[in-house]
C-alpha cells in the first residue's frame, strides 16, 4: 500500500508534528485546521506552538514544498484526524470535534482511502466516526457494513508522546494500530512505517482506544497516590519529599512526585472516558481522578494560610498590601501548553479571593489566555521575587529551579513541586 498524499486534520500539538514528520519523509502533506491564523502561520514556514526543533522541521517541510496548510479538506490518500476530545460538564466525552472533522473530509473521500482517528477517544469512537462518514457518503462502503471488502479503511492509532520530546517519540516509540478489520490495521501500519522506527503493534480499534485510556489512567492513579500522600504528610508534619525519597529506596517501590494537580489534555481527561462507559465498575479510576481534581483547592487553602502568616508577622499591613506571585501556568515543566492546567485554575481562584495584587511568571508564553487576560499581569522572575510577599510555586520550570532558596527567606512560600522544600 502506498499513500503518497496525506491529510492531517487538526494542526495542534500532535497534528502539526505528525504532519511535519511525514513531510520530512517526502510525503505530500496537506494540513487542515479551522483556525485561519494557524494556517497562515504554517504556510509561512513558522509554528504557533512551542516544541523543541519543530520550527526547523516545519520550515524545511514548507519551503521544500512537502507541507502546506488549508482550512478546507482536499483529496488525499490517507486522512489522520487529530482534533480535541474534551469532556462535558458531567464528565461525559464530547465527540463534537471528531464529528465535525468527519463531515469535513467526507466529500473528498474516494475508494481506497484510509482514515485514521488519532485523537484520544472513548471506546467505540472509531466506529462512531465510521458511521458518521457512512451517513455522509452512502456511495462508498465502510468496514461496519462490508468488513474486509470495504471501500474505505478505518483505524484508530492513538498518539503516545511526551510534550517537549514529541518529534523524537513520534519516531522512536512503539505504535498501537487498531483497525476495524485486519486489512484496516495493515493499511494503517503500512502508513506509519513511513517514519516509525518502533514496532507497529496490531490490535483492533476498541483495544487501541482502551490502551491509551489505560496508560493515562494508570499514571493518573499513581499521581493521585503521591498527591494524597502529600496532604497526609502535611497534616502529620512530615516532609513528603524526604519521605518519598526514602520509600523509593525500596527496590520495588517507585512513588511519583506530588504536585498542584494534574493537567494537560490526556491524564486529566482520559480516565473520565473509562468512567463514562463503566461508571459502576471504574471505582478506583474515578477516585484517583477526584483526588487529583481536589488538589488545587488544597493548594488554595495553603496559599490563604501563607497570606495569614505573612499578615501575622507584619501586623501593620492588610490583605490589600500582600502581593502574591504565581510561578508557572503551564500544565508541566518547560512547555507553553496551558490545557487543563491546575496552575491556571489555582491562579484564577487566587485572583477571585485575594483582595491584593496577584502577578504570574510564565517564561514559555508571551500572552495570557483569555480567562486570565485583563485580570493578571505577566512579570519576570526578578520582578516577582523582588516585589511579592507570597510565592506560590506551581510548575517546576528549569528557570524556577535555578532560583536559590536563600533569596526567599523573607517570603512566605507555597512550594507545590518540592523545588525548595525537598
Amino acid at each position: 500500500m502506498s499513500y503518497q498524499t496525506i491529510s492531517v486534520v487538526g494542526l495542534g500539538y500532535i497534528g502539526l508534528p505528525t504532519a511535519a514528520v511525514f513531510a520530512s519523509r517526502r510525503k505530500q502533506v496537506i494540513g487542515v485546521d479551522v483556525n485561519s491564523d494557524t494556517v497562515a502561520v504554517i504556510n509561512k514556514g513558522n509554528i504557533h506552538i512551542v516544541e523543541p526543533d519543530l520550527d526547523m522541521v516545519v520550515h524545511a517541510a514548507v519551503t521544500s514544498g512537502y507541507l502546506r496548510a488549508t482550512t478546507i479538506p482536499e483529496p488525499a490518500d490517507a486522512f489522520l484526524i487529530a482534533v480535541p476530545t474534551p469532556f462535558n460538564n458531567d464528565h461525559t466525552p464530547d465527540l463534537g470535534y471528531i464529528e465535525s472533522a468527519s463531515k469535513a473530509i467526507a466529500p473528498v473521500l474516494k475508494k481506497g482511502d484510509l482514515v485514521i482517528l488519532e485523537s484520544t477517544s472513548p471506546v467505540g469512537a472509531t466506529e462512531q466516526m465510521s458511521a458518521w462518514l457512512a451517513l455522509e457518503r452512502p456511495d462508498l462502503s465502510f468496514p461496519q457494513d462490508c468488513g474486509e471488502e470495504s471501500d474505505i479503511r478505518i483505524a484508530h492509532c492513538p498518539e503516545r508522546v511526551l510534550p517537549g520530546h514529541v518529534l523524537r517519540e513520534l519516531v522512536q516509540n512503539d505504535r498501537v494500530i487498531g483497525g476495524m478489520t485486519p486489512k484496516c490495521s495493515q493499511a494503517a501500519a503500512s502508513l506509519y512505517q513511513t517514519f516509525v522506527e518502533g514496532e507497529c503493534v496490531i490490535t483492533n480499534a476498541r483495544t487501541a482506544e482502551m490502551c491509551k485510556l489505560t496508560e493515562n489512567s494508570f499514571r493518573d492513579t499513581n499521581i493521585a497516590f503521591a498527591n494524597e500522600l502529600s496532604m497526609i504528610c502535611d497534616q502529620l508534619d512530615i516532609n513528603v519529599w524526604e519521605l518519598i525519597r526514602l520509600a523509593n529506596r525500596h527496590p520495588r517501590v517507585n512513588i511519583l512526585q506530588p504536585g498542584p494537580g494534574v493537567g494537560g489534555h490526556c491524564i486529566a481527561v482520559d480516565p473520565w472516558f473509562i468512567v463514562s462507559k463503566t461508571p459502576d465498575i471504574a471505582r478506583l479510576i474515578r477516585t484517583a481522578r477526584e483526588v487529583n481534581d481536589s488538589k488545587p483547592e488544597w493548594v488554595l487553602e495553603k496559599t490563604k494560610l501563607a497570606v495569614a502568616e505573612f499578615l501575622q508577622a507584619n501586623p501593620h499591613k492588610t490583605a490589600l498590601d500582600v502581593k502574591i506571585a504565581c510561578l508557572g501556568l503551564a500544565f508541566k515543566p518547560d512547555i507553553d501548553d496551558l490545557r487543563e492546567s491546575p496552575a491556571v485554575a489555582i491562579t484564577q481562584n487566587i485572583l477571585a479571593i485575594h483582595p491584593g495584587p496577584v502577578v504570574a511568571v510564565e517564561p514559555n508564553i508571551e500572552a495570557l489566555p483569555k480567562q486570565l487576560a485583563g485580570q493578571l499581569k505577566l512579570v519576570t522572575i526578578d520582578s516577582a521575587i523582588t516585589d511579592a510577599d507570597v510565592i506560590v510555586l506551581l510548575v517546576d520550570h528549569n528557570a524556577f529551579k535555578a532560583i536559590p532558596s536563600s533569596i526567599l527567606t523573607s517570603h512566605k512560600v507555597v512550594d507545590t513541586r518540592g523545588v525548595w522544600s525537598a
